[in-house]
């Protein structure tokens, strides 16, 4: 029988009055059940953390770097552990639930380095003037107030941790909700920082359901909010509290492109590989997962069977079996969406390559080529293992499909001409651009987000800590200098 999972409210854990169950979107087993705060417990955290806001800005870098490095450091001590948590509430395959452990594990030691050196103070003398004689201005970072984070399924625990981590170091009390389908690698998150010495309140992880967000997104104790989610839902977030310091990624619909002088047979192959593997990784439940593939006339058609035969490779099934690379979507819903928007794209026209088949919530590695440019799936974020296929006659014309989209998050380019990188550095409307591989690459010590509909401001944490704080001057006077 599974116990009920605590919610950890400023800082201890806690139960409400009511529970709801975590099943696994593989078979519909129980994974979980967890206990759901009340409004009065939601509002005790809340003015917890307001309370405590002082408090926990002026608290020694060492203390918040050393509980950092200790959650980095338990992350490492119980890596299988998370990596099988992730898998069975997300249905993500082993292989890939142990990157995202591993890549929260660099989450919290860079937050735990950037806690040791950020806030140094920047210096700057004001005598370059006449009326500045005498006085030096030194600049320092404080935190915004208390940051509401707003985790999506895709990423259960990584994408916490991006929440989490920058809001430690810079001393920010942090109100975390975690996606309801997937909020039990958030509250294991907690367990860890339960581990440490950080003040009562500085931080809580709430699992209310959605139709609860709203009131936490206006309560204006909590100025800063940092949303990963659809584009509908951060828009209107932002929308609905235009006084507040809003960090959104709201995803996109990425592109590969692969330019005439990317050739070779031993280029293609890789192109085709990293294609392949980065449009179905988390069974394409990534902002960042291949959707568009924009190839040069004189190298498409040997791409094209090279693509189709690196998906068939994809092993798709049980995500606890360690050979498997493509698991379920995260429900049936969303299966039979994307399934939906297949069938609409075929209707319409476009050429079914291989794949187009659901069995529940999984959906088979798809590829389609000639999509008429109208259809949902090539307008719209299709978060489902799909991708389409294009020709193009230049490199001109594949950086204009790349920016005819209402998204910008990243692209990939495969070239090994330095001239073209730069052109599609200056000329890609996308918040990253990826030289020789697909858009799917993340460091998450790297700035992180879009342009467009893509998102407001960035992650990594060193950016997310600059988004939590703002600049405030004070200047001396009366100095020798």
């Amino acid at each position: 029988m599974t116990s009920t999972h605590a919610f950890w409210l400023a800082g201890r854990q806690a139960t409400g009055e009511d529970t709801f169950d975590v099943t696994s979107p593989w078979d519909g087993r129980l994974v979980g059940t967890v206990a759901v705060p009340t409004e009065n417990q939601v509002e005790e955290a809340v003015a917890a953390a307001h309370a405590v806001l002082d408090e926990f800005a002026a608290t020694p870098a060492h203390v918040r770097a050393a509980a950092l490095d200790h959650v980095s450091r338990r992350l490492v001590e119980r890596t299988e552990e998370i990596a099988r948590l992730i898998s069975a509430e997300n249905g993500k395959p082993l292989k890939w639930a142990r990157g995202e452990v591993g890549r929260a594990v660099s989450v919290f030691r860079f937050a735990a380095e950037e806690a040791r050196r950020f806030n140094g103070g920047e210096a700057q003398r004001l005598d370059t003037d006449p009326g500045g004689a005498g006085r030096l201005a030194l600049t320092r970072r404080f935190p915004r107030g208390v940051v509401l984070g707003i985790a999506p399924f895709n990423f259960p625990l990584n994408l916490c941790a991006h929440k989490i981590a920058p809001a430690i170091a810079v001393g920010a009390p942090i109100i975390l909700k975690p996606a309801p389908a997937t909020p039990l690698s958030g509250l294991l998150l907690g367990e860890l920082l339960a581990e440490t010495d950080l003040p009562a309140g500085a931080w809580s992880v709430l699992p209310v359901p959605n139709d609860r967000m709203p009131a936490l997104v206006q309560d204006e104790r909590l100025p800063v909010i940092s949303f990963t989610g659809s584009d509908k839902v951060g828009f209107a977030i932002m929308d609905s509290v235009p006084r507040k310091h809003c960090t959104l990624e709201l995803g996109g619909n990425g592109a590969a492109v692969v330019l005439a002088d990317y050739a070779s047979e031993k280029d293609l192959d890789w192109a085709a590989t990293r294609i392949a593997t980065f449009s179905n990784y988390q069974g394409g439940q990534s902002c960042i997962s291949v959707q568009r593939v924009i190839a040069d006339a004189s190298v498409y058609e040997r791409l094209v069977p090279k693509v189709i035969a690196a998906v068939e490779a994809q092993v798709t099934g049980d995500p606890g079996d360690d050979a498997t690379d493509v698991g379920p979507l995260v429900s049936e819903d969303a299966a039979k969406r994307v399934e939906s928007w297949v069938d609409e794209a075929v209707r319409a026209g476009a050429q079914l390559l291989t794949g187009g088949k659901r069995d529940g919530a999984t959906y088979a590695p798809t590829v389609l080529s000639e999509v008429p440019a109208d259809v949902t799936i090539s307008c719209e974020e299709v978060f489902g293992p799909v991708l389409t296929l294009r020709r193009v006659e230049s490199e001109t014309e594949a950086f204009e499909r790349v920016n005819d989209s209402k998204y910008g998050l990243q692209a990939g380019v495969f070239t090994h001409d330095v001239q073209a990188a730069f052109r599609a550095h200056r000329a890609l409307e996308v918040g990253g651009v990826i030289i020789g591989d697909v858009p799917s690459y993340r460091a998450d010590q790297m700035p992180y987000g879009g342009a467009k509909q893509s998102g407001v401001g960035r992650e990594g944490v060193r950016f997310a800590m600059d988004d939590y704080t703002y600049e405030r001057v004070m200047v001396l006077t009366g100095l020798a200098l």
